[in-house]
């Protein structure tokens, strides 16, 4: 007489089972995680120029008495300009880019807020529209 091994493994029913219950995992949280990576960029975005690059603005208008023109840019914050009186800098570590890779856009003094400067984004699109991440309103 011949013995039979027993062979454990997943039968087809099995695994088709645990395909199926994955795949109603994914259907029920895509959802939920799709168009949050805009939204987390513009939270970055946001955090940069309310928080970040504002704080290092502030800095240099303590010790300057006013804040970089718009000639000199974000790069007052890097590299002494020629008009600084009392550079205590750099007051970033690098240059300043957005979370879509362009460099953040400054002007002061500013056309929104007359009395210090204008700092923003350009958003996702890369144009001025209503994506862009600003520092009025």
């Amino acid at each position: 007489m011949e013995k039979r091994r027993a062979v454990k493994a997943f039968t087809l029913i099995e695994l088709m089972l645990v395909v199926i219950i994955i795949g109603a995992l994914v259907a029920m949280v895509m959802p939920r995680l799709t168009g949050r990576t805009e939204q987390a960029r513009a939270t970055a975005a946001e955090a940069d120029i309310r928080a970040n690059i504002a704080t290092a603005l502030k800095l240099y208008e303590l010790d300057n008495g006013s804040f970089p023109t718009s000639e000199e840019g974000l790069n007052a914050l890097l590299d002494k300009p020629a008009s600084a009186t009392n550079w205590h800098g750099p007051y970033l570590e690098k240059k300043p880019i957005d979370p879509w890779g362009r460099e953040y856009k400054y002007k002061c003094p500013g056309e929104h807020r007359t009395s210090d400067y204008d700092l923003y984004s350009l958003g996702k699109d890369g144009v001025e529209s209503a994506d862009d991440v600003k520092n009025w309103e």
